[in-house]
This record gives structure tokens, sequence and C-alpha cells, in this order.
């Protein structure tokens, strides 16, 4: 019987060399987790929870730009080594990928045309501890938000009732993106944010397990101290079955050199194992959302909310989203226009009035005792109100049988998993979306420029403008989803466009984003270019040390391994 043979090869891979590293990788993985993508058949678009491992599917460039050759599914960290270790040999590129549901910044397809996706999530999907005193958890790449929300659920560590003596029986809240869905070691490599107190994902990790280039196993921070455990003569397993230290998820430096970042949106290694802090139960919670009722209003609220966030009187990562945003969870853009043209003030006016929002609207939530968010429930609505026409809601002023995004806030701000999220990709048909995502300072006329920069080019793009400003401590992520049409190529090719300016003009505004697409990942890190693009140099001269076979995850961030970039690899699709 022939071997299946790929759609697509690793540039310099010949078909004998890759078969020999499939049937090689097939011996120890077992032949139905190692699967070759053959053909376009093999392409289906799929869903958020169905995603595909083959290629993008938003793809805003030819659908087979960015595909696989094959797809292996490890089933322990044995199997990463041994996968590793293969592909130095045979010279074939890996795509590892958690779960690959961040689906606007290209899902689970590799930058690399050709590389076989590594898919750690199918079997690697274990929560090996939940501490309470601690307050973390340390998990493997396939675990979802989800899916260790159910597990202090069902280990009676929190509860989703709204009831006030019920909730006094939680000990540890988790912190959440948008979707339940994803993987929290995923979202938090990427360097993603959720939206309670502990919002900043990696912020709140601390040590990770690593198999390196060459196959090894590191551990970072006080993970690289062996718990006695593990140095007893009593102990005959492997080091990643060594129990870890008691502090490794505790205290996240270590000594020397702090490496996390090293594995932060890179391709230095493979994280296997990760930890990460979880919340203990705040003792009160309460959500709410302030309507702004005008687009202009943008700068001044801003303003108003720097030294509220500063102070930590704000205390979670609050967001200010447009209509449009809100309005896409409500309902598709038919249900407010038949017109095909961009949506303008008066139609942004007419949604808003129609669904009781603003034009921009702030949710946040207070956490603690009573006395302290009445406190500071105080200073926030004191501040607001110096907007004319503001107005303030908590959940229960809103009818509970009507839908509303604050309801969906409201789980969301306390680390309860939603999909409502996956809505507003249905904005128009077909729909599907890529994401721009630049960061500025937390400043009122920073945010209004953007705004106003932004929503100018979709318009002229024929795109609405459907943004949210997510706050961090002292800066702002101002993300602005495209949603388009796939099955349109013009639209493709028009949102594709789109991408690109907005990348150069933010760039010469000072603005750089802080994660992106497939397709945009060396444009950007082109534009992060002082002193002649030094940190790009030092990256590569960290990859080339560290890989000097190119084998893990080549183009990742920009990052280009010495093989191919004497390819002239860097910039082409």
């Amino acid at each position: 019987m022939a071997s299946p043979r790929p759609l697509a090869l690793p540039p310099g891979v010949t078909e004998s060399v890759f078969q020999k590293f499939i049937d090689r990788i097939a011996d120890t993985l077992g032949s139905n987790n190692v699967i070759v993508v053959e053909s376009v058949h093999d392409l289906p678009d799929g869903s958020y929870l169905e995603q595909p491992y083959s290629h993008d599917a938003f793809h805003i460039v030819d659908k087979d730009a960015f595909i696989a050759s094959a797809v292996a599914n490890p089933r322990h960290v044995d199997d990463v080594q041994h996968v590793v270790r293969a592909a130095n040999e045979f010279g074939v590129p890996l795509w590892p990928t958690s779960l690959g549901r961040n689906m606007g910044y290209g899902g689970a397809a590799p930058r690399l045309r050709g590389s076989v996706v590594l898919n750690l999530g199918k079997h690697m999907n274990r929560i090996l501890e939940v501490n309470v005193e601690g307050a973390y958890a340390l998990v493997e790449p396939g675990v979802t938000f989800e899916q260790l929300h159910k597990h202090l659920v069902d280990n009676g560590l929190r509860t989703e009732s709204d009831d006030p003596e019920e909730k006094k029986k939680d000990k540890l809240w988790m912190d959440l993106p948008d979707l339940g869905g994803g993987s929290v070691m995923g979202n938090t490599l990427d360097r993603g944010v959720g939206y309670t107190i502990y919002g900043d994902h990696w912020m709140c990790h601390s040590g990770l397990e690593v198999v390196l280039p060459n196959g090894e196993i590191m551990r970072t921070g006080m993970g690289a101290m062996p718990s006695p455990k593990a140095t007893s003569r009593f102990w005959h397993g492997k080091p990643h079955e060594q129990p870890g230290n008691e502090c490794w998820q505790l205290f996240p430096y270590g000594f020397g050199p702090y490496n996390d970042g090293l594995f932060s949106q890179s391709n230095l290694g493979i994280v296997t194992k990760m930890g990460m802090t979880l919340m203990p139960a705040p003792g009160g919670y309460q959500s709410y959302l302030i309507t702004i009722p005008r687009g202009e209003d943008l700068a001044q609220a801003v303003e108003i909310i720097r030294p509220l966030r500063l102070q930590m009187i704000i205390q979670n990562v609050p967001t200010l989203r447009h209509v449009l945003m809100d309005a896409g969870i409500l309902g598709k853009r038919s249900d407010y226009t038949l017109d095909d043209g961009p949506i303008d003030d008066a139609g942004l006016e007419a949604i808003a009035k129609k669904l009781n929002l603003g034009i921009w609207n702030f949710y946040g939530a207070l956490y603690g005792p009573e006395f302290v968010r009445d406190a500071h429930w105080t200073a926030i609505k004191t501040a607001f109100s110096a907007i004319p026409g503001a107005k303030f809601f908590f959940p229960s002023d809103l009818p509970a049988d009507q839908p509303h995004v604050l309801h969906n806030r409201h789980r969301v701000l306390q680390g309860l998993p939603s999909f409502e999220e996956l809505k507003w990709i249905d904005w128009r048909p077909n729909g599907a979306h890529i994401g721009f995502s630049p960061v500025s300072r937390l400043n009122g006329d920073d945010a209004l420029r953007q705004y106003e920069l932004a929503r100018t080019r979709a318009k002229e793009a024929g795109f609405d403008y459907m943004g949210t400003f997510t706050v961090g401590m002292r800066e702002m992520h101002h993300i602005v989803e495209i949603v388009f049409d796939r099955r349109s190529a013009a639209t493709r090719q028009k949102a594709h466009a789109l991408m690109r300016s907005l990348i150069d003009e933010c760039a010469a505004n000072g603005w750089g984003e802080y994660r992106t697409h497939l397709a945009f990942m060396d444009q950007i890190a082109g534009t992060y270019n002082f002193n002649g693009g030094i940190q790009t140099r030092f990256n590569e001269v960290l990859k080339d040390a560290l890989d000097p076979n190119g084998v893990l995850a080549p183009g990742k961030s920009g990052v280009w391994p010495k093989r191919y970039r004497e390819l002239g690899l860097r910039g082409k699709l």
C-alpha cells in the first residue's frame, strides 16, 4: 500500500525523507496519532470547538498558504521528546500548538507551509495539581479554562451560584478570556488577558517545564531545584515525572537569569507543564456597566479611568467596548441595517438607542466585602458622572429574561466560562475575523486618535469598526476585529490590505501590536526596529544557538532560523 503523500512538503525536505520521519514518529505515537494532510479535502474549516489543525480556518490569503504537511498528537512528554529528536535527525520543521482555538490569529496553522503541527492538546490535557493553600494550578497544554473551572466546581472549591450565601463557600476563582474553550497554557504563553484582578495571565504564571530544541527537558524558576522526593534513593522516574520543587508555583524567579520569557510567543522550546496562579475567593462581587453616549467621549472616559486604575480603585481589567461589538452579540448585522456600506454615526446612534447602550460601554467589576465595594463604586460613579449622559447599571437593573451583554460580562468578570463572544463573528454572512491589537498609553488623546484612525481605514475598506479597549495598569490593548466574509476572495483581500496599512500607520505613531495573525508576524517584528532591528538580530542569535537545525516553529513571531533565512523566507507567505 502506497504511503500517503502530503499536500505540502516543508522547504528543502524531500518526500522520501518526510516519509521516513512520519514512519519514525508513528512507530512511537501510533499510526492513529499521525495524520498526513493529503488533499484539499482534508481542509474542512470546522468550528471553534472542532477547529482544524491542517490550516487557517479564517484565512485571508490562499487557503493552503499556511498548511500543515501532517498533524502529530503526542500522548505525553516522552512522545514530545521523541518527535523533537526525530525532527532534528530528518530536518523536518514542527509547529507546536496547545489547542489552536485563537482563530483570529491563525488558529493551529503553521507559519511555515509544510510544517508538521504538533497538537499537544489532544492527549496532554491533565490538571496535575490544584493547591488551595498556595492558590495555584499545574496544568498540561490541553487544559481549557472551562475544564479548570469544572475541576474547581467538582471539588467544592467554586460555585456558579449568584446567591451570596453560596458564594461564601468559594475558595478559589480563576481568570479567563472572553471564550472558555481555549487553552490556559496557550493563552498565557501568547500573553493573552482576562478580566478579573488576575487578568494579566503571563504575570500570573509561575514555573514552566520545557522540552528544548534538542529534546532535553528543563524546568524554570524554582523548578530548576529538584524536590527532595525526586533526589531520594527511592526515585527511579523520568525527569518530567519527578515531583516539582514545593516553591515551583509560588516563586517564579528562582536564581540567575529569568528564562521564562524566552518561551513566551517564541520558538525556543515546547512548554509541557505550567503553573498558574488562581484567585482566592474575594468575599464579594458586583459587576457593572457604564454607558457612554458619544464616540468623542472616549477621550474623557480614558482620562477618568487612568487614575482610578493606577490607584486600584478599578481593581480588574476593564473594557471599553464599541456599540457594534455588543450589537454583534445581540444580533446579526442584518437585524440593524440592510445597507451594505459601513454603518455611519446616525446608524450607530440608532443601534445604541435600540439596545439601551452607549457608543462606548464600560464593563467592570467590584470585588471584596460590601463596604469595600461600596467605597470603590462611589469613587467610580462620581468620576464617570462628569461625562454628560453617562448611565450606570448593575445586572439587577436589567430584565433577567432579556438578552444583554452585561449578563454575559457578569459571568466572565468573575471567571465563569462563556461562549457568547462567538456570536459577533456572524456579524456578516460566512463570518471570520482577524484581530488587530496595538498597544498605547492609557491616554485619552491616544485612544481617540487610534479609534479615528482604525474607524476611518476600516470605512475606506468597506468594513464596520468593531473594537474594544482593554485597560491594563498603564497601557491599553486596542483590540480591533475585522469581520469579513471568508468565502469572498475580494473581501479577504481587502481585509489583508487593511491590516497591512493599519500596522504601518500605527507603527508610525509608536503603537506596536502585542500579538498577531501568522500573515503579519514578519511585518510587525519589522516595526520593532530600534537600533537597526537589534531585537530581531538578538532573537536570531538565540534561535541559532538553541535550535541549530531550525526545527521548532520557524517564523514564529518573525524569528527565523538560519536555514530559512538563507532561503529568503522572511516576509513571504
